[in-house]
């Protein structure tokens, strides 16, 4: 198996609306709108989108963020510097189960911390999904607590550089 993660383009459109109304997606991810559209058209340098393909084929998405500079301010306004926050959700239903989001993890992780002023990264899946909670945990990541964020409430996970 090989994942190969590349960067999301505005090609991408309609792969993530469909991916976004796919049940398994809507469950972990229930009131946020990603704003496709504008924001496949932005390239801010605190981010980045990446689709993951497995031979070629799409499968999933990873977002990858500077929480201290996005302009949502979404994990707070006196976030510290040297965090990275990810995103990450398998796609395509018949990928699910196979390894592919551990190895879309495994890169992630591996983009994060090849910047050397990051200290760690930070997750935030909803606090119900106990199956994130154990794959996030599987990935080395710790529980730091309980957050609302906007509707959601989420348990904050952390892992820190090794």
């Amino acid at each position: 198996m090989t994942v190969v993660l590349r960067a999301a383009v505005a090609a991408d459109l309609e792969l993530l609306r469909r991916w976004d109304e796919q049940p398994h997606v809507v469950a972990s991810d229930p009131n946020d709108d990603w704003g496709w559209e504008a924001e496949l058209a932005r390239d801010p340098d605190w981010r980045e989108q990446l689709i993951a393909e497995v031979d070629g084929r799409p499968v999933g998405f990873v977002q990858i963020i500077d929480p201290a500079r996005e302009d949502s301010r979404y994990w707070g306004e006196d976030c510290p510097p040297g965090l990275r926050a990810i995103d990450i959700w398998i796609g395509e239903p018949d990928a699910l189960g196979r390894g592919y989001g551990a190895e879309m993890m495994r890169q992630a992780i591996g983009r994060c911390f090849a910047a050397p002023d990051v200290t760690a990264i930070v997750i935030d899946p909803l606090a119900d999904n106990a199956g994130a909670i154990r794959f996030y945990e599987r990935m080395g990541f710790t529980a730091v607590g309980p957050r609302r964020f906007g509707e959601d409430d989420c348990l904050v996970m952390r892992l820190e550089r090794p």
